[in-house]
Protein backbone atom coordinates (compact mmCIF):
# COMPACT_ATOMS: atom_id res chain seq x y z
CA UNK A 1 0.00 0.00 0.00
CA UNK A 2 2.59 2.56 0.87
CA UNK A 3 4.54 1.86 -2.61
CA UNK A 4 1.00 2.26 -4.33
CA UNK A 5 0.84 6.05 -2.84
CA UNK A 6 4.18 6.75 -3.82
CA UNK A 7 4.15 5.97 -6.95
CA UNK A 8 0.16 8.27 -7.29
CA UNK A 9 2.62 11.11 -5.57
CA UNK A 10 4.74 10.53 -8.55
CA UNK A 11 2.23 10.64 -10.87
CA UNK A 12 0.45 13.95 -9.80
CA UNK A 13 4.20 15.55 -8.75
CA UNK A 14 5.62 14.94 -13.17
CA UNK A 15 1.88 16.39 -14.10
CA UNK A 16 2.43 19.01 -11.86
CA UNK A 17 5.70 20.06 -12.98
CA UNK A 18 4.45 19.71 -16.56
CA UNK A 19 1.57 21.74 -16.43
CA UNK A 20 3.94 24.67 -14.86
CA UNK A 21 6.62 23.98 -18.03
CA UNK A 22 4.00 24.52 -20.02
CA UNK A 23 2.89 27.21 -18.62
CA UNK A 24 5.99 28.58 -18.19
CA UNK A 25 5.89 31.68 -15.85
CA UNK A 26 7.39 31.60 -12.15
CA UNK A 27 5.30 32.89 -8.81
CA UNK A 28 5.14 36.84 -9.15
CA UNK A 29 8.33 37.92 -6.70
CA UNK A 30 6.02 40.25 -5.23
CA UNK A 31 2.66 38.92 -3.62
CA UNK A 32 0.54 37.56 -6.60
CA UNK A 33 0.58 40.46 -9.09
CA UNK A 34 3.90 40.59 -11.76
CA UNK A 35 5.25 43.60 -11.69
CA UNK A 36 6.67 45.09 -15.20
CA UNK A 37 9.07 47.59 -15.20
CA UNK A 38 8.25 49.71 -18.49
CA UNK A 39 11.53 50.63 -20.41
CA UNK A 40 13.52 49.15 -17.03
CA UNK A 41 13.33 51.13 -14.09
CA UNK A 42 14.37 54.68 -15.83
CA UNK A 43 13.31 57.02 -12.97
CA UNK A 44 16.80 59.27 -12.99
CA UNK A 45 18.34 56.53 -15.49
CA UNK A 46 18.18 56.09 -19.27
CA UNK A 47 15.17 54.32 -20.61
CA UNK A 48 15.59 50.85 -22.46
CA UNK A 49 19.26 50.82 -21.35
CA UNK A 50 21.28 48.31 -19.73
CA UNK A 51 21.63 50.42 -17.15
CA UNK A 52 17.77 50.28 -16.35
CA UNK A 53 17.29 46.66 -16.95
CA UNK A 54 19.51 46.46 -14.05
CA UNK A 55 17.79 48.39 -11.95
CA UNK A 56 14.98 46.81 -12.54
CA UNK A 57 16.81 42.65 -12.06
CA UNK A 58 18.06 44.67 -8.51
CA UNK A 59 14.74 46.07 -7.21
CA UNK A 60 13.32 42.42 -7.64
CA UNK A 61 10.96 43.15 -10.62
CA UNK A 62 9.43 40.41 -12.47
CA UNK A 63 9.83 41.34 -16.30
CA UNK A 64 11.88 44.43 -17.94
CA UNK A 65 9.61 45.84 -21.01
CA UNK A 66 11.91 45.77 -24.35
CA UNK A 67 10.72 47.73 -27.38
CA UNK A 68 12.48 46.38 -30.35
CA UNK A 69 13.63 47.33 -33.42
CA UNK A 70 15.95 46.51 -36.59
CA UNK A 71 18.36 49.13 -37.65
CA UNK A 72 19.73 49.75 -40.97
CA UNK A 73 21.83 46.88 -41.49
CA UNK A 74 19.46 43.97 -40.03
CA UNK A 75 20.60 43.69 -36.59
CA UNK A 76 18.20 44.26 -33.17
CA UNK A 77 18.31 47.14 -30.75
CA UNK A 78 16.12 48.27 -27.91
CA UNK A 79 14.64 51.48 -28.77
CA UNK A 80 10.93 52.59 -27.88
CA UNK A 81 10.23 55.52 -30.50
CA UNK A 82 11.02 54.66 -34.15
CA UNK A 83 13.35 57.80 -34.17
CA UNK A 84 16.30 58.71 -32.12
CA UNK A 85 15.76 62.52 -31.51
CA UNK A 86 14.23 62.09 -27.55
CA UNK A 87 17.09 60.46 -26.43
CA UNK A 88 20.13 62.21 -27.95
CA UNK A 89 21.65 65.81 -28.45
CA UNK A 90 22.31 66.94 -32.14
CA UNK A 91 21.08 64.18 -33.99
CA UNK A 92 17.66 62.74 -35.50
CA UNK A 93 16.74 60.26 -37.81
CA UNK A 94 14.81 56.91 -37.84
CA UNK A 95 16.36 53.76 -36.20
CA UNK A 96 15.61 51.75 -39.27
CA UNK A 97 17.77 54.60 -41.47
CA UNK A 98 20.88 54.01 -38.99
CA UNK A 99 23.22 50.92 -38.75
CA UNK A 100 24.15 49.02 -35.34
CA UNK A 101 27.55 51.01 -35.25
CA UNK A 102 25.58 54.43 -35.85
CA UNK A 103 22.89 53.49 -33.37
CA UNK A 104 26.08 52.33 -30.72
CA UNK A 105 28.43 55.71 -31.06
CA UNK A 106 25.24 57.34 -29.82
CA UNK A 107 25.21 58.67 -26.19
CA UNK A 108 21.36 58.12 -24.94
CA UNK A 109 22.79 59.50 -21.47
CA UNK A 110 23.90 62.44 -21.10
CA UNK A 111 20.46 64.33 -22.50
CA UNK A 112 19.46 62.96 -19.00
CA UNK A 113 22.29 63.68 -17.00
CA UNK A 114 26.42 63.91 -16.75
CA UNK A 115 27.13 60.84 -14.77
CA UNK A 116 25.54 58.65 -17.57
CA UNK A 117 27.90 60.21 -20.37
CA UNK A 118 28.68 57.30 -23.34
CA UNK A 119 25.77 54.91 -22.14
CA UNK A 120 24.58 53.51 -25.11
CA UNK A 121 21.58 51.35 -26.91
CA UNK A 122 21.70 47.75 -26.12
CA UNK A 123 21.33 45.53 -28.50
CA UNK A 124 18.90 42.34 -28.30
CA UNK A 125 21.49 40.08 -27.28
CA UNK A 126 22.91 41.77 -24.61
CA UNK A 127 19.61 42.40 -23.24
CA UNK A 128 19.04 38.32 -23.27
CA UNK A 129 22.58 38.45 -21.62
CA UNK A 130 21.89 40.50 -18.71
CA UNK A 131 18.31 39.26 -18.13
CA UNK A 132 19.40 35.65 -18.29
CA UNK A 133 18.42 33.76 -15.31
CA UNK A 134 17.17 36.89 -13.66
CA UNK A 135 14.41 38.59 -14.87
CA UNK A 136 11.36 37.92 -17.50
CA UNK A 137 11.51 40.12 -20.37
CA UNK A 138 8.51 41.79 -22.03
CA UNK A 139 8.87 41.92 -25.50
CA UNK A 140 7.21 44.70 -27.17
CA UNK A 141 7.24 44.03 -31.09
CA UNK A 142 8.09 47.05 -32.42
CA UNK A 143 9.86 46.36 -36.07
CA UNK A 144 11.53 42.73 -35.82
CA UNK A 145 11.25 39.73 -37.30
CA UNK A 146 10.30 37.27 -34.89
CA UNK A 147 11.44 34.19 -36.86
CA UNK A 148 15.00 36.09 -36.69
CA UNK A 149 14.49 37.30 -32.85
CA UNK A 150 13.48 33.13 -32.36
CA UNK A 151 16.43 31.86 -33.31
CA UNK A 152 18.69 34.95 -30.91
CA UNK A 153 16.42 33.63 -28.38
CA UNK A 154 17.07 30.09 -28.61
CA UNK A 155 20.91 30.51 -28.47
CA UNK A 156 19.87 31.28 -24.93
CA UNK A 157 17.34 28.97 -23.72
CA UNK A 158 14.67 31.83 -23.21
CA UNK A 159 11.70 30.70 -25.17
CA UNK A 160 9.76 30.76 -21.83
CA UNK A 161 11.53 33.60 -19.87
CA UNK A 162 9.54 36.10 -22.52
CA UNK A 163 6.17 37.33 -23.45
CA UNK A 164 5.79 38.55 -26.84
CA UNK A 165 3.34 41.68 -26.71
CA UNK A 166 1.61 41.86 -29.93
CA UNK A 167 -1.65 43.29 -31.09
CA UNK A 168 -4.06 40.45 -32.20
CA UNK A 169 -4.64 41.88 -34.78
CA UNK A 170 -0.93 41.07 -36.21
CA UNK A 171 -1.82 37.51 -37.22
CA UNK A 172 1.10 36.92 -39.34
CA UNK A 173 3.62 37.76 -36.26
CA UNK A 174 1.20 35.59 -34.10
CA UNK A 175 1.45 32.33 -36.54
CA UNK A 176 5.45 33.41 -37.30
CA UNK A 177 6.13 32.49 -33.40
CA UNK A 178 3.25 29.76 -32.94
CA UNK A 179 5.02 27.87 -35.97
CA UNK A 180 8.47 28.29 -34.91
CA UNK A 181 7.96 28.03 -31.31
CA UNK A 182 5.31 26.49 -29.52
CA UNK A 183 7.02 27.13 -26.27
CA UNK A 184 7.36 30.65 -26.76
CA UNK A 185 4.24 33.21 -24.92
CA UNK A 186 1.98 34.97 -27.42
CA UNK A 187 0.84 37.80 -25.35
CA UNK A 188 -2.05 39.57 -27.85
CA UNK A 189 -4.04 42.26 -27.03
CA UNK A 190 -7.46 42.14 -28.27
CA UNK A 191 -8.39 45.23 -27.86
CA UNK A 192 -12.37 45.24 -27.05
CA UNK A 193 -13.86 43.18 -24.64
CA UNK A 194 -15.82 41.51 -27.73
CA UNK A 195 -12.37 40.15 -29.07
CA UNK A 196 -11.39 37.95 -26.67
CA UNK A 197 -13.23 34.70 -27.47
CA UNK A 198 -12.14 34.87 -31.17
CA UNK A 199 -8.58 35.61 -29.92
CA UNK A 200 -8.87 32.69 -26.99
CA UNK A 201 -9.60 30.33 -30.43
CA UNK A 202 -7.76 31.71 -32.96
CA UNK A 203 -4.58 31.19 -31.10
CA UNK A 204 -5.34 29.88 -27.44
CA UNK A 205 -2.91 32.14 -25.73
CA UNK A 206 -1.72 31.99 -21.79
CA UNK A 207 -1.72 35.32 -21.55
CA UNK A 208 -3.28 38.18 -22.76
CA UNK A 209 -2.05 42.11 -22.33
CA UNK A 210 -4.84 45.22 -22.15
CA UNK A 211 -4.73 48.53 -21.21
CA UNK A 212 -6.72 51.34 -18.66
CA UNK A 213 -9.24 51.63 -21.75
CA UNK A 214 -10.74 48.94 -21.87
CA UNK A 215 -9.81 46.47 -19.14
CA UNK A 216 -12.59 45.66 -16.30
CA UNK A 217 -13.93 42.93 -13.93
CA UNK A 218 -16.22 41.21 -16.96
CA UNK A 219 -12.79 41.11 -18.96
CA UNK A 220 -10.61 39.60 -16.14
CA UNK A 221 -13.18 37.70 -15.60
CA UNK A 222 -13.61 35.91 -19.05
CA UNK A 223 -9.85 35.44 -19.53
CA UNK A 224 -9.38 33.84 -15.82
CA UNK A 225 -12.48 31.07 -16.95
CA UNK A 226 -10.11 30.44 -19.36
CA UNK A 227 -7.11 29.77 -17.35
CA UNK A 228 -5.38 32.90 -18.86
CA UNK A 229 -3.52 35.77 -17.12
CA UNK A 230 -3.95 39.31 -17.48
CA UNK A 231 -0.87 41.98 -17.95
CA UNK A 232 -1.97 45.49 -18.55
CA UNK A 233 -0.58 48.12 -18.58
CA UNK A 234 -1.26 51.03 -16.13
CA UNK A 235 -1.54 54.83 -16.72
CA UNK A 236 -0.40 57.57 -14.34
CA UNK A 237 1.74 55.15 -11.91
CA UNK A 238 -0.89 56.08 -8.81
CA UNK A 239 -2.00 53.89 -6.21
CA UNK A 240 -5.62 54.38 -6.74
CA UNK A 241 -5.28 53.17 -10.18
CA UNK A 242 -2.67 50.36 -9.09
CA UNK A 243 -5.62 49.07 -6.17
CA UNK A 244 -8.24 48.93 -8.95
CA UNK A 245 -5.90 46.92 -11.02
CA UNK A 246 -5.49 44.69 -8.12
CA UNK A 247 -9.23 44.91 -7.15
CA UNK A 248 -9.80 42.97 -10.35
CA UNK A 249 -7.66 40.83 -10.07
CA UNK A 250 -5.44 41.26 -13.13
CA UNK A 251 -2.17 39.32 -12.99
CA UNK A 252 0.36 41.65 -13.87
CA UNK A 253 1.20 45.64 -14.32
CA UNK A 254 2.99 47.02 -16.43
CA UNK A 255 4.45 50.67 -14.82
CA UNK A 256 7.10 53.41 -15.39
CA UNK A 257 7.53 53.62 -11.35
CA UNK A 258 7.85 49.88 -10.52
CA UNK A 259 9.89 50.85 -7.42
CA UNK A 260 6.69 52.89 -5.87
CA UNK A 261 4.57 49.60 -7.29
CA UNK A 262 6.42 46.81 -5.40
CA UNK A 263 6.24 49.04 -2.16
CA UNK A 264 2.39 49.04 -3.15
CA UNK A 265 2.23 45.74 -3.30
CA UNK A 266 4.39 44.39 -0.16
CA UNK A 267 2.27 47.35 1.97
CA UNK A 268 -1.01 46.44 0.96
CA UNK A 269 0.11 42.72 1.67
CA UNK A 270 0.90 43.60 4.98
CA UNK A 271 -2.94 45.14 5.70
Amino acid sequence: MHRYFKIVLSIVLIASLKSFAQYGLPKPKNGNTYVIAHRGEHNGIPENSLAAYQKAIDLGCDFVEIAVRTTKDGEFVSVHNATIDAYVIGTSGKVSDLTLSQLRALDIGIKLDEKWRNTKIPTFEEILALCQGKIGIYLDLKEADPKALISIIKNYGMQEAIVWYISAKDHKSLTDIGTNCPECLIMPDPGNKRNIQRVLNAYAPKIMASDMGHISKSFVKKLHANNVKVFVDDDGDNEQQWQMLLDLGVDGIQTDSPEKLIKFISATKSQ
